[in-house]
């Protein structure tokens, strides 16, 4: 029997779907499950068809629950730096700057790396049957793929710190109230529900929401003076794709507009 391939990619109209598909392994971040992460991602971001990329794992049960402790065990400094730790933050930093939308639907446990890639997407639906948490603390080590700064700079420092600090997990519920997840929903309705924000995302102009992105991603890393001035530029050159000039005209006539990402 051939081997089922870590991540599953299919494409729903302009939705690009990525399942992660290594649930009996409950999606553990190895090597090679990043690696076939991050070729996933390349085929969806250059396909011209998708313009929002739909992230989930494969079962109820699992997100992604981390890294796989007895590999890790067995590691030392300098194999850990050259065989993981530069590995997991360079797809964890492609998926942070893909310049299509990502919307993550968390279907089950996102622990350790998975809370730490979730941290990675754009906007995220979770079943309220699932929990996030960072217990690397637990074993005597921190989030290192990104997590201990990512996460500060995203919700309040005293929570991420209590987070962290602790190795407690946390609800869905309590993730909404933190700033950590946009939504808490059924867990039978996840998908759809995820579906239909994806799709609603994807009717928007691509090139406005690439320019968006960017000047929100590439703006949080620069003092506010050059963010600014990188904002400036981005709507100013949108105003050389005709889906702008699209949208003003339809604002005009009353009508719908008809992006097609030129």
């Amino acid at each position: 029997m051939e081997p089922q391939p870590h991540v599953l990619v299919r494409r729903e109209g302009p939705v690009g779907v990525m399942t992660f598909n290594r649930t009996e392994q409950m999606n553990t971040l190895e090597p090679a499950m990043l690696e076939a992460m991050e070729r996933a991602l390349h085929d969806l971001e250059t396909d011209d068809q998708v313009r929002v990329l739909l992230i989930t794992g494969g079962d109820s049960k699992v997100f992604i629950a981390g890294g796989n402790i007895a590999d890790l065990n067995s590691r030392d400094a300098l194999t850990h730096y050259r065989d993981f730790s530069v590995l997991v933050h360079r797809v964890f930093r492609r998926f942070e700057e893909c310049t299509k939308p990502t919307v993550a639907a968390v279907n089950g446990w996102a622990l350790g790396g998975g809370t730490e890639f979730l941290l990675t997407t754009d906007v995220r639906l979770m079943s309220e049957d699932a929990q996030l948490g960072l217990p690397e603390i637990k074993l005597g080590l921190f989030p290192g793929g990104g997590g201990s700064q990512r996460l500060i700079r995203q919700i309040s420092p005293c929570q991420a710190k209590l987070l962290m600090y602790t190795g407690d997990f946390i609800s869905a519920q309590e993730a909404v109230q933190m700033g950590l997840v946009n939504r808490a929903v059924p867990s039978d309705t996840l998908q759809q529900d995820a579906m239909a924000l994806a799709q609603r995302i994807a009717e928007k102009s691509p090139w406005a929401l690439r320019m968006l992105k960017s000047s929100m991603t590439q703006g949080a890393e620069m003092p506010l003076s050059a963010a600014l001035h990188h904002e400036a530029v981005a709507i100013s050159l949108l105003l050389d794709t005709k889906d702008a000039h699209e949208g003003c005209s339809a604002f005009l006539e009353k009508r719908q507009p008809n992006f097609v990402g030129e």
